[in-house]
């Protein structure tokens, strides 16, 4: 029987393609030098490879692999800030993504201000940022640091702020990229049980993380990448188990 639930994100048959320098570049300076001379040989890397799923709505799916399996890179696919270079992505809804650390503050603007900037960049008003200013403070728990300068912060504070502001409104589809992994253990349960709340309401939910019960305790679904091919995909604890058995059998290999 056909699933009759709506299709919210669509990846079919997408490839991305990259080109990295297949020489060694000891500064910046050497790097545009032989740019202009034309002197600069490229290597094609395809950081997915034919990669197709789709999310239905209310979804949470976990992404997992191991680093450079190119899961961020889908993740920043889905989200539009890359083109593929095969295939298309089709998104039914708006958009949160939190993927890069500080990716949308400026560091010489002080929190106050860089939460007036991202609303503006995320389409809402002065109004409404006005309006649920206290509630993205409250829960980045900000308040004696709200007009120090972003650079003065650390990690774990830009991702509460990050967090706070992406999650003030709640999106039809929220993309998460192992951002929390720099917060404290009591603020990444305070952003789960946030988390947990928004599926509650409809929202659905694209997740990269390391730890595999993060992973389970708010996915029910999971896509297992590996050097930006699909292993498998499915219910959560099959996919995880299947990924943890997975690596232990190269460890061994590899001892």
């Amino acid at each position: 029987m056909k699933d009759q639930r709506e299709i919210v994100v669509d990846v079919n048959h997408v490839t991305i393609r990259f080109n990295k320098a297949n020489q060694k570049i000891d500064n910046l300076k050497e790097y545009f030098i032989k740019l202009v001379k034309h002197e600069l040989m490229f290597q094609e890397f395809l950081a997915i490879k034919d990669v197709s799923f789709q999310v239905h709505k209310g979804e949470a799916w976990g992404l997992i692999g191991t680093n450079g399996s190119g899961k961020s890179t889908i993740l920043k696919a889905v989200s539009g800030i890359i083109k593929p270079y095969e295939g298309n992505i089709s998104i039914k809804g708006s958009i949160a993504p939190l993927i890069e650390l500080g990716a949308g503050f400026d560091g010489n603007l002080t929190a106050r201000e860089n939460i007036f900037l991202n609303g503006c960049l995320l389409g809402h008003s002065q109004k409404y940022m006005e309006e649920h200013f206290s509630e993205i403070v409250d829960f980045a728990e900000l308040w004696d640091f709200l007009d120090s300068p972003i650079k003065n912060y650390s990690s774990g504070m830009r991702a509460r702020l990050g967090f706070a502001i992406a999650t003030m409104v709640k999106p039809d589809i929220f993309i998460v990229d192992e951002v929390l992994a720099v917060g404290d253990y009591k603020f990444r349960m305070k952003c789960e049980k946030r988390m947990e709340d928004m599926l509650k309401g409809g929202t659905t939910l694209l997740f990269v993380s390391h730890s595999i019960d993060e992973v389970k305790r708010l996915c029910d679904h999971a896509l297992w990448l590996n050097k930006g091919k699909l292993i498998q995909m499915g219910e959560v604890n099959e996919v995880c188990e299947a990924y943890m058995e997975g690596i232990g059998a190269v460890q061994k290999t590899d001892k």
